[in-house]
């Protein structure tokens, strides 16, 4: 089977969407299948594209057995509103020559575009009618609704058009999915057939997050104390998540819990204002994102475990950090309306609390680390859930399940001519799995028979 991918977001970044279209990619070409993925250059969560992935080119990767074309993208460094806007139009604009030259010589059986960013999924449902495709559009993100609910866009005009074009676009798919069982009534409500409909959540390896002591290496890099309480925040730092709250309820605990110390490690346009927010406060600690093969380290620092949320997008997203949270077999304290996916996903494994209330994160924090027994309780919850409900390898095995099923359209075949001409200046060739291919001198590579792969599934983020 070949797969073709669009999403806009891929590694080597290593948190968000990024991390879910690479594993998905990279477990479906471990287990045979052929796969290849037009993305932007890596940006998240800093919005600064690295200097070695710089160029107003386009690049081609052979990046663990995954085809990986780059496209060309404008990256604003203080994104607002409009400049997203323009972010993604970008993309949709660029990804459009590697996506239809990929569709008539490549000839995928299943076009699978990523939401974020939706402005290149009119363009993936075209690619995949030209060819007799089956179209699937996954929804990690609402982000024409959660724009409107955090302010980024205001317009009423501006909401009902985006809205009306937003139905259209998931209406010309054959399947449109997403993370959570609340996010698919919201797509049902959108007008979305239910028998297109399904339920594609994220996912974490639970044979790499595993629950482990608390006293880390990292620990002693930040001069906590053994018997210092640590509440973790790990992730993106962006307008969608509330983080100030969390600088609040620092400040609200420095002298009547000097032993709980806040956590903040991750990036993104927000971060200054919050290490600014916090100066003075000793019970607050930074760290950039840290390295894959730190990341289990990373959640085993924390005692707990913090997820907070503004209110406006409970159920317009489920966070992806939520996974890793789960598997660490640590409690969770997450901000949100009672009813929602993530309240739903944390019963029985942590405390919900109304979001936006800065003094109830502080109370739901001292209740968890005066009570050794009750966070054992709750971390013993979550490690289980992970371990039923979240498991990597189960997840991707129903969704290719589901690429099996599909039924094919009849299309007129494109003539096997030369290759289009394409735009790809710089051709590389990256690996960093145990088998090695020989570099291509153009793009697209020549069609090859479908061969079983013996790598196994690559690391987990």
């Amino acid at each position: 089977m070949r797969v073709l991918v669009i999403g806009i977001n891929y590694a080597p970044d290593l948190i968000g969407v990024a991390k879910y279209n690479t594993e998905f990619c990279e477990s479906l070409a471990s287990w045979g299948h052929e796969v290849r993925v037009v993305t932007a250059p890596p940006y998240y969560p800093d919005w600064s594209i690295p200097p070695g992935y710089r160029s107003r080119w386009y690049r081609h990767q052979r990046l663990n057995d995954v085809d990986v074309i780059r496209a060309p993208i404008y990256v604003p460094s203080r994104p607002s509103g409009l400049k997203r806007l323009l972010h993604h139009t970008s993309f949709m604009l660029s990804a459009a020559v590697p996506v239809l030259s990929s569709a008539l010589w490549w000839r995928p059986d299943i076009v699978f575009v990523v939401a974020p960013s939706l402005l290149s999924a009119p363009m993936a449902a075209l690619a995949a009618r030209m060819t007799g495709a089956s179209s699937w559009v996954h929804v990690q993100d609402l982000e024409v609704d959660a724009a409107f609910e955090v302010g980024l866009l205001r317009s009423g005009v501006t909401r009902k058009l985006m809205r009306t074009v937003e139905r259209w676009i998931l209406r010309s798919f054959d399947r449109v999915s997403t993370i959570s069982i609340q996010m698919l009534r919201r797509l049902e409500h959108k007008g979305i057939v239910p028998t297109r409909l399904r339920e594609f959540r994220n996912w974490i390896d639970t044979s790499i997050v595993v629950p482990g002591s608390n006293q880390t290496q990292l620990r002693s890099e930040l001069q906590l104390a053994p018997t210092d309480i640590v509440a973790l925040y790990s992730g993106a730092m962006s307008n969608k998540q509330g983080l100030e709250l969390i600088i609040e309820a620092a400040a609200a605990l420095k002298d009547s819990q000097p032993s709980v110390k806040f956590v903040l490690c991750g990036n993104g346009p927000v971060k200054p204002a919050l290490v600014q927010m916090a100066a003075g406060l000793h019970n607050v600690r930074f760290l950039d994102l840290q390295p894959l093969d730190r990341v289990s380290e990373l959640l085993s620092t924390a005692d707990i475990q913090l997820l907070p949320q503004k209110a406006e997008i409970s159920d317009l997203v489920l966070p992806s950090k939520l996974a890793g949270m789960l598997a660490s077999g640590r409690p969770l304290i997450a901000m949100t309306e009672p009813g929602t996916g993530i309240a739903s996903e944390v019963e029985g494994a942590g405390l919900v609390i109304a979001p936006g209330d800065a003094g109830a994160l502080a109370a739901a924090v001292t209740i968890l680390a005066e009570d050794e027994a009750l966070r054992d309780r709750l971390g013993a919850v979550a490690r289980a859930r992970a371990e039923q409900k979240w498991d990597r390898i189960s997840i991707i095995r129903s969704l290719e399940h589901e690429f099996m099923s599909l039924p094919q359209r009849t299309a007129t075949p494109a003539p096997r001519t030369a290759p289009l001409a394409t735009p790809v200046r710089s051709i590389e060739h990256v690996t960093t799995g145990s088998r090695r291919r020989p570099e291509t001198s153009g793009w697209p590579p020549s069609r090859e028979p479908l061969r079983p792969r013996a790598r196994g599934v690559g690391s987990e983020h």
